[in-house]
């Protein structure tokens, strides 16, 4: 499944909000680099957490932080007024419109069409025309939380309606001709074994495959991998030891009962997404202790473990 989904030109990486969906991302980019594809990874938060975690500054263009990965962040109204700089030929006049309280108030008032220039802007991207071949570049947006990023993928076909022929509509069925692409473009769903997290991707799953965008894959990141079972907690409880610690062994009995139950939940939670959604599973297990950039490494070494993928440590500039 994996080396699937890097043989793709576009992977948008939704979930709920605090299921790890930005870590994720960055660990398919950096997969995906050590494979020796160029990464571009867009991160759509304006605070911009992936640059910050890189230690750049964050830039709506291409920055590159490491050997074949590049970081930006993707900006709907710098998308917008980089459209427009296309699309107007006088510099003045650009000027002017930039200038004017209209503009601004046109800005504000259709936050859709910044959000169609956003998609835009992945589509710019995925078919620029350079010195690598398409299949050696790979885009993955790490997409706002499921309810902003449902409206994204909805934006091209409300577009297309309202705008027809025109120039708006054009650049709509073109974006819209890209999500739908299965050979070029995927989304992956990411989520973890929290009821609300479980219950959110069941139904973002169902509304994205209703609109035809049905997603190629889900990770089930945090799975929690047990290192003990029943029988071992069994032995703990049976163990001979003085009085006074008897208490401490039953207290460290009872942590050992509650990680087993936190094992099972995680497995129904897995066998609920895998009957509901049918798609195909990718499972990440938990690491407490890591964060930032080590923790991107250590997921995307769990990643490297399904494919041929020889993946060097992480260096940033």
């Amino acid at each position: 499944m994996l080396n699937q989904l890097l043989s793709r030109r576009v992977l948008i990486v939704l979930g709920k909000g605090g299921v790890g969906k930005t870590t994720v991302s960055a660990a398919i980019a950096k997969l995906c680099a050590a494979s020796g594809s160029r990464a571009l990874l867009m991160e759509t938060d304006t605070r911009a957490p992936l640059a910050a975690m890189f230690g750049i500054e964050p830039s709506s263009d291409p920055k590159e932080v490491t050997a074949n990965l590049s970081l930006m962040t993707l900006d709907g109204r710098y998308a917008l007024e980089e459209y427009l700089r296309l699309v107007v030929p006088s510099r003045m006049l650009l000027k002017a419109v930039f200038a004017s309280r209209l503009y601004h108030f046109f800005v504000q008032a259709a936050p859709g069409l910044r959000e169609l220039m956003m998609l835009g802007k992945i589509y710019y991207e995925a078919e620029r025309k350079d010195s690598e071949p398409p299949h050696r570049r790979m885009i993955i947006v790490d997409a706002p939380a499921s309810g902003q990023a449902m409206n994204l993928l909805k934006m091209p076909t409300a577009a297309r309606t309202t705008f027809a022929d025109s120039v708006v509509g054009k650049e709509a069925s073109n974006i819209s001709r890209m999500l739908r692409d299965r050979r070029h473009c995927a989304i992956v769903q990411v989520t973890t074994a929290d009821a609300l997290s479980v219950a959110e991707t069941i139904e973002t799953h169902a509304e994205l495959s209703r609109i035809h965008l049905a997603p190629a894959a889900v990770v089930f990141n945090r799975m929690v991998v047990p290192t003990f079972s029943a029988n071992d907690i069994a032995a703990l409880k049976n163990r001979r030891v003085p009085r006074n610690r008897k208490k401490n062994l039953e207290h460290l009995a009872e942590i050992a009962e509650s990680e087993l139950r936190r094992v099972a939940e995680a497995r129904k939670a897995l066998a609920t997404i895998r009957t509901a959604t049918a798609s195909p599973l990718i499972e990440i297990p938990e690491h407490r202790s890591l964060a930032g950039l080590d923790l991107i490494d250590s997921v995307a070494t769990d990643l490297a473990r399904d494919t041929e993928i020889d993946l060097p440590e992480m260096h940033t500039q």
